[in-house]
């Protein structure tokens, strides 16, 4: 007597092809699923973390190496994002904010001219416009290919050599920049000598 065996009930024949054609039906399920859940979700913006800027200024201008150079206040809507002030021999001052469109603007400071300032924080091959004067200041215009705008001071002392520069910099338009170098103000320098 032969027997002869029978497949088993619920068995199916198994290829390469079936596996394939499952696999992609389930990406497609879960991909679709993805979609629609963050359609349906709602995600709330994150809060832009604000820092007291002034705590700083006060460090740094009892320092009295750096004017530190600064806003009483800040124009309506613009937030403090960063503030930092580096004491010792090569001491420097930076001001990070956001304006109430969300544009970048920032002032930075430090012992020297004000190329080495250029050069870190708008570009190494910024170009040099005209010269602006704002509220009796002269200030040095930088543009760079990627869309910032700044704004250089040297302060010089006796026999002309620079003693420190700042720098105001930004995404924001020209004017608005400009108007706020003019809200600047700085402490007293306690000079070597």
């Amino acid at each position: 007597m032969s027997q002869t065996r029978t497949p088993a009930g619920g068995r199916y024949q198994r290829s390469t092809g079936g596996l394939v054609g499952a696999m992609i039906v389930t990406v497609l399920a879960v991909a679709a699923f993805a979609g629609l859940n963050a359609l349906k979700t709602d995600h709330p913006d994150t809060a832009v973390r604000t820092v007291d800027y002034q705590a700083m200024v006060r460090a740094g201008r009892a320092d009295h190496k750096l004017m530190v150079m600064a806003p009483a206040t800040l124009p309506q809507g613009w937030k403090a994002t960063s503030a930092t002030y580096q004491t010792g021999s090569s001491p420097a001052w930076h001001l990070g904010l956001l304006t109430d469109q969300g544009k970048y603007v920032g002032v930075e400071e430090s012992l020297g001219g004000v190329r080495d300032l250029v050069e870190e924080h708008v570009d190494p091959d910024a170009q040099q416009g005209e010269d602006v004067e704002i509220d009796g200041i002269t200030y040095q215009t930088w543009t760079d290919a990627g869309g910032d705008y700044a704004l250089s001071h040297e302060v010089e002392v006796e026999g002309g050599s620079a003693y420190e520069s700042w720098l105001v910099v930004g995404t924001a338009p020209e004017a608005t920049i400009r108007d706020f170098a003019a809200r600047l103000e700085g402490g007293k320098l306690r000079l070597a000598g």
